[in-house]
């Protein structure tokens, strides 16, 4: 079981304004407004925390449209970017919890961000109901294509380097933080805000290398731009099949990204269950297979009771690590 490092309740949130469903639209259970009605039957609300065009913006628009048909109902997806995905979050646990508010979040918002914050900027799991995982989305690290370094044998002769990350408290630094402990590297970590600027420094050569999700790396790969030098998942990715893992090169470094649906804690279940059904009806359709295919994504199409096993484990694990290697990540106390 994981550290209550991970699952601080969530404190110095901003306040949300409180959404409901119309009156006509009453969720057919104890909650208040009930008419007997169907969920949903208005206007669901799905944040994210990213700006449109990144990876969480397009993941979430097209589970959006996904639900919009499955269910026949509008989920408009509203952009409220900042601190990791934070910001989404507040408003999402601090909603309603009647269907009306949802959003599909980050793991590392729960697994990673705790160890790299106080405890009073802390967002908790359980301030939510995880409905049910989305997709997985691999980091992949790499160098200049011109630069010194082009295999994981020459980082180790490395004196000292500079890395790019998509900011504190993410699964790019967490993953280049272990992976330099492990190979025993100085190592001086360089936060951006999201993956494109730390994309466009390790191309300018501002940073020695970087870890990007897959899908903002890959097309320089294969331009030739970018080297991959290994990538920080479970197994090796599809579009990346000569670029070995971490673990396969002998280092004790597994992060990814993934991402799940959630909703308020206090969700009545039926609403949890729709959404669910909405969910994996989704995942069933050709659309949704080829832009999971297309932006390199890993199906995680598993229960909110797995999602939230996986934070706990993932959040511990990284904690051991890092108390080994010795690191911070940032202002944790």
């Amino acid at each position: 079981m994981a550290s209550h490092r991970t699952t601080i309740s969530l404190a110095g949130a901003a306040t949300a304004a409180t959404l409901l469903l119309s009156a006509c639209g009453g969720v057919s259970t104890s909650t208040g407004g009930d008419d007997g009605g169907s969920y949903p039957s208005g206007t669901v609300e799905m944040y994210v925390g990213a700006d449109p065009g990144g990876s969480s913006d397009l993941i979430s628009r097209q589970v959006s449209t996904g639900l919009s048909d499955a269910l026949d109902a509008s989920f408009p997806v509203i952009n409220a970017s900042g601190a990791n995905g934070a910001l989404a979050a507040a408003e999402v646990a601090s909603a309603e919890p009647d269907g009306s508010t949802i959003a599909v979040q980050n793991a590392s918002l729960f697994a990673i961000t705790p160890l790299a914050v106080s405890e009073d900027e802390v967002t908790s799991i359980e301030d939510f109901e995880v409905v049910g995982g989305v997709s997985r989305d691999d980091y992949v690290l790499v160098t200049n294509a011109d630069s010194e370094y082009q295999t994981i044998e020459d980082l180790e002769g490395a004196d000292s380097l500079k890395y790019g990350t998509t900011g504190v408290g993410t699964g790019s630094q967490v993953a280049q933080a272990l992976l330099f402990g492990d190979l025993g590297v100085e190592a001086t970590d360089v936060p951006f805000d999201g993956g494109a600027p730390a994309l466009t420094a390790v191309l300018g050569g501002q940073v020695d290398a970087a870890a990007l999700q897959i899908g903002e790396a890959v097309e320089n790969i294969e331009a030739g731009k970018l080297t991959p030098l290994t990538v920080f998942g479970p197994e090796r990715v599809e579009s990346l099949p000569d670029v070995e893992t971490a673990t396969e090169q002998g280092l004790e470094v597994e992060v990814a990204q993934y991402r799940f649906l959630t909703v308020p804690a206090g969700t009545p279940q039926d609403v949890i269950d729709t959404l669910a059904g909405g969910l994996e009806e989704t995942f069933a359709t050709e659309e949704y297979q080829a832009f999971n295919e297309q932006n390199n994504l890993a199906p995680l199409e598993v229960s909110g009771d797995e999602i939230v096993t996986m934070l706990e484990e993932d959040g511990q694990r990284y904690a051991d690590l890092l108390d080994e290697y010795g690191i911070s990540l940032g202002s944790a106390s």
